[in-house]
C-alpha cells in the first residue's frame, strides 16, 4: 500500500483538514505539521520525509488568490510553485538570487533536474481544468497591499495565488527525489489584510476535499 504523507501548515488548518483526508485514505495517510513560514517548513519536511520515507507529499492549507480566475472558498491543485524573497533588495528595487546567477542549490552537477531555483514542478493529477492552477508563489510574508501584490506580479506575472510554505516543502522533496502535491483552498485575495472578510474554513474544506480525490485516484 503507498504511503502519503499529509503536511498541513498550522493547527486551525490541520483540525478542518486531516480528518476528511484521513476518512479517504485511512491508515495510508499520516498527517504532520509543516509549520508556518518557508524555513520550517523546509525543515520540518526535510525531517518528516527522511523519518517516514512517504511514497507522495501532499502540503494542503489555505492561500491568497492573485488571479480572478481563482474563487475564493475554492481549492487548486498547482503545477509548479515559485518563491519570492530570496536574493537582494525589496519592493521594485528587489532583484531574485537567480536573475544574480545564484541558483538557491546548483544540483549535483551531472542531473539539472536537481537544480533548486526559479520554480519546481508538482503534480495535479487526472483532475479537470477547473481543479487545476498554474503557478503558486512562496514568500516569506504574505502580500500586505497593492504595491506588494504590483512588485509581486511584475517578476511573476503568472503567478496565480500565493503562499509561505510551498517552495520550501518542494525543495525538501526535489532533494529527496518524492513527488509531491500542493492543494490550496483560496481564503482571501492577496494583498486583503481584512481576515474578518476572509473565508478559512470554506477555503480548508475546498482544500480537503479536493486532496482527497487526488489520492482516491492515485489509489
Amino acid at each position: 500500500m503507498r504511503q502519503y504523507l499529509l503536511l498541513v501548515p498550522t493547527e486551525l488548518e490541520r483540525g478542518l483538514i486531516a480528518p476528511v483526508v484521513a476518512a479517504a485514505r485511512g491508515s495510508s495517510i499520516r498527517s504532520e505539521l509543516s509549520g508556518f513560514g518557508p524555513v520550517v517548513a523546509a525543515a520540518r519536511a526535510a525531517q518528516l520525509i527522511a523519518k517516514h520515507r512517504p511514497d507522495r507529499v501532499l502540503l494542503v492549507g489555505i492561500a491568497g488568490r492573485f488571479s480572478g480566475r481563482l474563487a475564493i472558498g475554492e481549492a487548486y491543485a498547482f503545477a509548479r510553485v515559485a518563491c519570492h524573497g530570496i536574493g537582494a533588495g525589496s519592493g521594485d528595487a528587489f532583484v531574485p538570487a537567480e536573475a544574480m546567477g545564484w541558483p538557491q542549490w546548483p544540483g549535483d552537477g551531472s542531473d539539472p533536474a536537481t537544480r533548486i531555483g526559479g520554480s519546481l514542478p508538482c503534480t495535479s493529477g487526472r483532475l479537470p481544468a477547473t481543479a487545476r492552477a498554474g503557478l503558486l508563489l512562496s514568500a516569506c510574508a504574505a502580500s500586505a497591499d497593492e504595491a506588494d501584490v504590483r512588485s509581486r506580479l511584475r517578476l511573476h506575472p503568472d503567478a496565480a495565488a500565493e503562499d509561505m510554505e510551498g517552495f520550501a516543502v518542494a525543495a525538501a522533496c526535489r532533494l529527496a527525489g518524492v513527488p509531491l502535491h500542493i492543494v490550496r483552498g483560496m481564503s482571501n485575495t492577496a494583498g486583503d489584510r481584512d481576515t474578518s472578510g476572509w473565508q478559512i474554513e470554506a477555503a480548508c474544506r475546498a482544500a480537503a476535499e479536493l486532496a482527497a480525490t487526488l489520492l482516491g485516484e492515485r489509489a
